[in-house]
C-alpha cells in the first residue's frame, strides 16, 4: 500500500533536493523510517500499533515523525529553513494520505466488509504487500498457507524471500522500539582520546634533530587536497592549506566546525608535514609533578637537554681518564697511549657540544625562560615551586611558556588566551607579534587577532579559505569574496542552463547533433562550483524577568580572608540595581572570582555584609562551568536532570533559545565542542528566569557569532549584569561601568572604558 503513495526513490530525492550532498547513511536512514511509517499508517491509520506496545508504555502514543524525527535531522544537516519546511510539508501530506488511506480500511473491515456487499477501495490494491501480510500471518501461527489467485485461476507464487522478510522485521522492531532517531545516529559523535604527556608526545612527532642539519631546508608547509574526518563525521573535503615560514596564521571558525580537529591532525604528523619541521601543540595543561616551574619550562628545550647530558656525560669520562679510573669495555685499566687518544676524541667532542650549546644560547636560556614566565604572570618566587602546586589554569600557562620557549618550527595554539588576564594577554600579543617560526593559532579574540596574526584562515563548510592580513582585513574583505562568489556561481548556472537547453533541443536532430555533442563537451570539462553557504544567524534569548524594589543587591564594608595570613578582599562596597551593566577586572589571583562567589552566596564574608533582595533569583556562570555538567548526559538528559517537570518539547526549547537544536541536543555532552558546552550552560541559566546574571569568563570557547549573540541577548535583558572578562569588544559593547579588583580591594574605575585601563597597565 506505501508504494501507491511514495516509493523509496521518490522519498530519497526528496530529502537530497532538500540537502544536496548529505550523507548516504543518513537518507537510507530517513527513507527507512519513513517508508516504515508510511505502511503501518496505510494499513491501520495510525502509528499506535502492536509493534509500538513498549513506545506506547512510555506514553509516546502521539507520535509525530515529521516534527519528532525528520526536520531535526534535516535542520541539523545543515538544510536551508525553507528547503527544509518544503519537505516536511510534502513528507507530512503524505503521511496524512497514508492515514486517511488506512482509516478507510478499517471502517471498511468494521461495518462493511463483514456483510458479504460489495465494497469500494480508497486505492489500489497491493498484491506483494498483501502476500507478504500472510507470509508473516503463516510464520506466526495466525493463519494456513493460503495462496493468491487471479480472477482467471492462475496461482500467483509468492516472490518474497523469506528469511529476508525476517530480518527487515527485526530491524523495524529495534527502529520502532527506539523512538528517538538520534541516539542511533552517532555520526557526529565523537571519541574519546587517550592524552599523552607533553614531553612525551614531542619526542614522538619531533625526532631528536641537530639544529645545523636542517639549514637551506625549507620549512613552508604545503598541503594539497587532503580529507579529515573524526568518527564518522566529515570535517575537511578536498582542502588545501599553505604556511610560509615566519607568517603567522589565524585560524577561526564557528563552534564544532573542526579546529582542533586540524591542529590535532597536524601536531600528530596525519598530514604530510615534511619530517624535519619540529612541531608543538598546546591544548592542554601539563602534568603536575614536583619539578620546579622554572625547571619544567628549561627542559622543554629537549635538544638543549640532549646537548648538556652529553655533556655531563663527556665530562664526566674526561674526569675519570684524569684520576685513572677509566676501565676499558673488558674492566682494564688503559695505557698512557690509550689515555692521551681518548682525551683528544672525548675533548673533540666536548668542543662540538659547547659550539652547538652556544649557537643555540644555551647560557641564556634561564633569563628567557624567567623571562617568559614573568610575562605569563608568574612571580619570581613562584620559580621553584613545583608544578604540581599549581592550579588547572597556571599550569596551562606554563604548558604555553613551555611552547615559547623552545620555540618549535610549527607552533600551534587553541584559544592561548583563555586562561589570561589583561596584562597577560598584552604581553602575549607583544611577544608573539615578533615570533621568528610559523605560527597557528585558534582564536575568537579579535583584538588579539588583529595584533599577532599575518594572516587568516577560516574553516567553514569542509574547507580552508585564506586571507592577507589581520582580523580586520579579513573582514572587510571577505563580504566581497562571497559576493564575487555567488557572482560567479550564477554566471556559472546560468551557462550550464543555455548549454543544457542547447542539448535538450538539437540532441536528436541530424543535422545540430554535432553541435550537442560538442557542447556536451563543454559542459562535462566546466568546473562544478557550489553556491556560497549561507551563514546561519545565531541569537541568544534570556527571559526577562520581574521587576523587584531596591535595594536589590549591594555589599557593604566586605571583607574576606581564608586565613589570617591570607586576606582575599577588604572594604569592599558595591551597589547594584536591576539595570546593573558591570565589568570586573583585574590581573589573575586579585580575588575576582571570589568576589562572584560572595554576591552569589557560595562564600560568606569575614565581615561586613552581602544583601540581596528576598526575591533575587541569581544565575550564576562560572570559569569551570563543564565541572557543573553531567558529561555523560545528552543537553536535553541534563536540562531534564535539573528542572524536572517539563516535556521534552520545552527543554529543547530553551536549548534551542542558544543554538543547541536538532541531533546536538541528544548527543552526549562529553562529545560537544567547548563553545557547544557553553551553550548548555547558558541554557540551564536562562532556565532559572533569574534577576542577575553573574558571570565569570563567559566568553572563553565562543565562536564569534556566539560572542556577538551573547552580547545582544544581554543587552536586550532587563536584568542584572556581572561580567568578569578579558574580552575588550564585548566589556566595552556590554558594560557600563568597570570595577578594578586589585592588592586586595574593589574600586571604581573613573576612566573611558577598557581601552584606557589597558593602556594604564600596560603603556603601549
Amino acid at each position: 500500500m506505501s508504494e501507491s503513495i511514495a516509493s523509496e526513490s521518490e522519498v530519497s530525492s526528496l530529502i537530497t533536493k532538500c540537502i544536496p550532498g548529505i550523507d548516504e547513511p543518513i537518507v537510507k536512514y530517513l527513507q527507512g523510517y519513513l517508508m516504515d511509517a508510511i505502511a503501518t499508517l496505510s494499513t491501520t491509520g495510525t502509528l499506535s500499533n502492536s509493534s509500538q506496545a513498549n513506545d506506547d508504555a512510555e506514553g509516546e502514543k502521539d507520535e509525530n515523525p515529521v516534527n519528532d524525527a525528520v526536520r531535526p535531522i534535516l535542520e541539523d544537516c545543515g538544510g536551508k529553513p525553507s528547503n527544509v519546511e518544503s519537505a516536511c510539508q510534502q513528507i507530512s501530506q503524505m503521511l496524512e494520505k497514508a492515514a486517511q488511506i488506512g482509516k478507510q480500511k478499517v471502517e471498511n473491515s468494521a461495518n462493511g466488509g463483514s456483510n458479504g456487499g460489495p465494497t469500494k477501495l480508497s486505492a489500489p490494491v497491493s498484491m506483494r504487500a498483501q502476500q507478504a501480510q500472510i507470509e508473516k500471518a503463516v510464520r506466526l501461527g495466525q493463519t494456513r498457507r493460503t495462496d493468491l489467485t487471479h480472477a482467471k485461476g492462475r496461482n500467483i507464487a509468492s516472490q518474497v524471500d523469506t528469511e529476508k522478510l525476517r530480518k527487515a522485521e527485526a530491524r523495524i522492531a529495534a527502529k520502532l522500539q527506539k523512538r528517538e532517531l538520534r541516539s542511533s545516529y552517532e555520526a557526529s559523535k565523537l571519541i574519546e582520546q587517550s592524552t599523552v604527556d607533553d614531553e612525551e608526545l614531542l619526542l614522538k612527532i619531533n625526532p631528536i634533530l641537530d639544529y645545523t642539519t636542517t639549514r637551506g631546508k625549507s620549512k613552508d608547509i604545503n598541503l594539497e587536497d587532503f580529507d579529515i574526518s573524526f568518527a564518522g563525521h566529515r570535517i575537511l573535503t578536498g582542502a588545501s592549506l599553505r604556511m610560509a615560514y615566519g607568517r603567522r596564521y589565524g585560524l577561526i571558525g564557528r563552534n564544532g566546525i573542526g579546529k582542533s580537529t586540524l591542529l590535532r591532525n597536524l601536531s600528530r604528523r596525519e598530514l604530510a608535514v615534511p619530517p624535519y619541521i619540529s612541531i608543538l601543540h598546546v591544548e592542554q595543561e601539563m602534568h603536575g609533578d614536583d619539578t620546579p616551574a622554572i625547571k619544567a619550562v628549561l627542559k622543554a628545550d629537549i635538544f638543549r637537554e640532549q646537548l648538556l647530558a652529553e655533556e655531563a656525560d663527556v665530562n664526566k669520562k674526561l674526569a675519570m681518564l684524569e684520576d685513572g679510573t677509566y676501565l676499558d669495555p673488558n674492566g682494564n685499566p688503559l695505557s698512557k697511549q690509550e689515555i692521551e687518544e681518548k682525551k683528544g676524541e672525548y675533548g673533540n667532542q666536548l668542543n662540538t657540544v659547547l659550539e652547538k650549546l652556544t649557537e643555540i644560547g644555551s647560557d641564556e636560556a634561564e633569563a628567557k625562560a624567567a623571562e617568559i614566565l614573568n610575562g605569563l604572570g608568574f612571580k619570581s618566587t613562584d620559580f621553584e615551586k613545583p608544578t604540581r602546586s599549581f592550579s588547572g589554569g597556571w599550569r596551562m600557562r606554563l604548558s604555553l611558556a613551555r611552547a615559547l620557549f623552545c620555540k618549535p618550527d610549527l607552533l600551534l595554539l587553541d584559544e592561548p588566551t583563555n586562561m589570561l588576564d589583561i596584562p597577560a594577554v598584552v604581553w602575549l600579543e607583544k611577544y608573539l607579534a615578533t615570533w621568528p617560526n610559523s605560527l597557528l593559532v585558534v582564536s575568537h579574540d579579535r583584538e588579539f587577532l588583529d595584533e599577532v596574526a599575518t594572516d587568516i584562515i577560516h574553516q567553514h563548510s569542509e574547507r580552508l579559505d585564506q586571507y592577507h592580513g589581520n582580523f580586520a582585513s579579513f573582514w572587510s574583505t571577505r563580504e566581497e569574496r562571497r559576493k564575487n562568489q555567488i557572482r560567479e556561481y550564477e554566471t556559472q548556472m546560468q551557462y550550464r542552463q543555455h548549454l543544457q537547453d542547447f542539448i535538450d533541443r538539437w540532441r536528436y536532430n541530424a543535422n545540430r547533433a554535432a553541435q550537442a555533442q560538442m557542447k556536451i563537451k563543454i559542459l562535462q570539462k566546466l568546473p562544478v562550483l557550489t553556491p556560497p553557504d549561507d551563514d546561519k544567524a545565531v541569537t541568544f534569548e534570556f527571559p526577562n524577568p520581574d521587576k523587584i524594589s531596591p535595594p536589590v543587591l549591594y555589599m557593604d564594608e566586605v571583607e574576606f580572608s581564608y586565613s589570617a595570613e591570607r586576606k582575599i578582599l577588604g572594604n569592599v562596597n558595591i551597589d547594584m540595581q536591576m539595570d546593573a551593566r558591570v565589568a570586573v577586572v583585574g590581573p589573575n589571583g586579585a580575588g575576582k572570582t571570589t568576589m562572584l562567589k560572595l554576591l552569589v552566596g557560595h562564600l560568606q564574608p569575614s565581615s561586613g555584609l552581602v544583601h540581596r533582595h528576598g526575591r533575587l533569583r541569581i544565575a550564576y556562570f562560572t570559569q569551570h562551568h563543564v565541572d557543573q555538567l553531567d558529561v555523560n548526559l545528552t543537553a536535553v538528559g541534563h536540562m531534564t536532570k535539573q528542572f524536572p517537570g517539563k516535556s521534552q518539547e520545552e527543554y529543547r526549547r530553551m536549548l534551542g533559545a542558544f543554538g543547541i537544536s536538532g541531533m546536538t541536543g541528544l548527543q552526549q555532552i562529553k562529545t560537544l565542542s567547548g563553545g557547544q558546552k557553553s551553550r548548555v550552560a547558558f541554557a540551564c541559566l536562562a532556565a532559572q528566569n533569574p534577576h542577575f546574571l553573574v558571570l565569570d569568563e563567559p566568553t572563553n570557547h565562543l565562536d564569534m557569532e556566539s560572542m556577538d549573540a551573547l552580547t545582544e541577548a544581554l543587552k536586550a535583558f532587563k536584568g542584572g549584569v556581572v561580567v568578569v572578562s578579558h574580552d575588550e569588544r564585548f566589556i566595552d559593547s556590554v558594560c557600563t561601568e568597570m570595577w578594578v579588583c586589585a592588592d586586595g580591594k574593589v574600586t571604581k574605575f573613573t576612566g573611558e572604558g577598557i581601552k584606557e585601563y589597558k593602556n594604564s597597565i600596560c603603556p603601549p
